[in-house]
């Protein structure tokens, strides 16, 4: 399992490092397009467009932001040592789905087998927080059960 947990670990860092190197292309070219707009006769129309530029390039520095916040968190598993009850960094298989409690990536598959990459900001990941083997948590009318803890 520790296998599965490296793997699942570099797909990750893969899915954040992705999503930093996109925003940082659309904060680069909404800086662009920024800086080339020249001013029109129809000053309320530069005025309407400037702003959206300015709204454009805030999203993007907080896509940014949120990224790299989630790629410190990420780093933060690397030294993770077991433990009885659930925590960041810990793979919990379930009676129903497997979770990588990491950060927010969504289904990853490793070795043709499915896993869920979630935050334990996420509602699931605080119901599972401090849990251990044999306990129960419901999500969405559904029971699951921990069987093992990686």
């Amino acid at each position: 399992m520790e296998q599965i947990k490296s793997q699942l670990y570099a797909l990750c860092q893969q899915f954040i490092k992705q999503r930093i190197e996109t925003a940082e292309t659309a904060l680069e070219q909404a800086r662009e397009a920024s800086n080339d707009d020249t001013k029109s006769s129809a000053g309320d129309k530069f005025e309407t467009t400037r702003e959206m530029m300015q709204q454009d390039i805030s999203r993007n520095k907080r896509l940014l932001m949120d990224a790299k916040e989630n790629l410190h968190v990420l780093e933060g598993l690397k030294s993770f040592q077991p433990f009885d009850r659930i925590k960041s960094g810990h793979l919990v298989i379930t009676s129903e789905e497997a979770f990588y409690i990491s950060i927010s990536a969504g289904q990853l598959t490793v070795d043709q087998k499915s896993y869920f990459a979630i935050s334990a900001q996420s509602p699931i990941g605080r119901l599972l927080l401090g849990k251990a083997v044999n306990d129960t948590v419901t999500f969405n009318q559904k029971q699951y059960r921990i069987l093992e803890l990686f």
